[in-house]
């Protein structure tokens, strides 16, 4: 019997010749792929800068540090997410808050920010949730109105339009963070990406990923450099890159497969499923579908071949973030969607014959 995953990386001859050519040169790291990858990232979303990290996890962090958040400073996020978007907050020192989603895109959902901002709040993480992107226009206008940075976690939204813009293009934001794990629309293994329009915040990315170093003025040109501010080892490799490189040629082709995807299940299942707004151009990253006993239909997909996922347990019933007071309740709209959401397989190697043979067994659960 066939298995299919609810998600996995599109690999072929001309990713592996990319990283094939980068093994036998004479970088592995810090060379110039990385700023060819950086600048096709650039190009891609319209933004001025980018810096490639090893994760998105790191670019949250360096996204966070960058904007000086810290012990005493609140940050606004979504409760469904992974856990890094409020990880990223705590690795500051500063304390992670949470706003309410909106039920038909499980995005974050403006006005619920706008009640929890306090007089300790510095920023906001919205998250492009499955690939759609927030309403970024009312949240930017709400974190100006308030003096609050915008940092966008796009882990899932790299390919994905809002009104028109690139996701990335921080149009609406101070940083974009992109993730390029292998379920994600493009990727380098591990890896990610911030894009920003602001140079003061790019000097700081740079030196961040890399142990907080600078080589400025005559220091370019000789061994030296100044550890100015405590930094981390967060680059990419160039493999990596060269990876990256290779992928992002092939993304308008992977967002049109995604979505004749998305389209599809739309069409013969019917079921309960998250909305596209009209502002939205999603290169979809998931598809959740809504089911009632949805432990029983996790096991019987297993049963039939179907390894699917949840996305997410909501990140304020985490037992670590016990410590900030929350429990369940918080967040009745993120929890009522978590007890029936399922992701469902979604990647661009699928095929008509393998959809509707998945499509076939999902009727046979229901």
């Amino acid at each position: 019997m066939q298995k299919y995953n609810y998600g996995r990386q599109s690999i072929d001859n001309d990713d592996i010749d990319a990283v094939l050519s980068v093994l036998k040169s004479d970088y592995l790291t810090c060379g110039p792929k990385i700023k060819e990858f950086e600048n096709a990232v650039c190009q891609y979303t319209g933004a001025k800068y980018c810096v490639a990290v090893s994760n998105a996890t790191a670019g949250l962090h360096i996204a966070a540090l960058a904007i000086g958040l810290r012990p005493g400073d609140e940050a606004i996020t979504s409760p469904i997410t992974f856990l890094s978007s409020a990880n990223c907050m705590c690795f500051t020192g500063a304390t992670p808050t949470f706003a309410d989603i909106d039920e038909q895109t499980a995005n974050i959902d403006p006005e619920e920010i706008r009640r929890k901002i306090t007089s300790k709040t510095k920023a906001v993480i919205p998250v492009h949730f499955a690939g759609q992107s927030c309403d970024m226009a009312k949240i930017y206008d709400i974190a100006k109105q308030n003096n609050l940075f915008v940092i966008e976690d796009a882990a899932h939204a790299i390919g994905s339009e809002y009104k028109g813009d690139k996701v990335g293009s921080c149009r609406y934001s101070d940083m974009t963070v992109f993730s390029f794990h292998p379920v994600k629309t493009i990727t380098t293994g591990e890896g990610g990406a911030v894009t920003t329009n602001s140079k003061e915040l790019y000097d700081k990315l740079c030196a961040l990923r890399a142990h907080g170093t600078h080589k400025d003025g005559e220091m370019q040109n000789t061994w030296e450099y100044e550890m100015r501010e405590l930094g981390y080892n967060y680059r990419m490799t160039e493999m990596q890159a060269a990876l990256g490189i290779s992928q992002l040629k092939k993304i308008d082709k992977f967002k049109k497969r995604r979505r004749e995807i998305v389209a599809f299940y739309n069409k013969e299942l019917r079921l309960p499923h998250l909305i596209e707004k009209d502002f939205s151009d999603a290169c979809f990253h998931l598809y959740p579908i809504l089911v009632e006993n949805r432990r029983d239909f996790y096991f019987k997909a297993k049963e039939k071949g179907l390894n699917l996922q949840v996305h997410y347990i909501p990140v304020h019933t985490q037992p670590y973030y016990a410590r900030f007071g929350y429990k369940k309740g918080d967040y009745p709209k993120a929890e009522a969607y978590y007890e029936k959401c399922i992701s469902l397989p979604l990647y661009p190697s699928l095929t008509d014959e393998d959809l509707m043979e998945i499509v076939r067994r999902i009727k046979d659960i229901l």
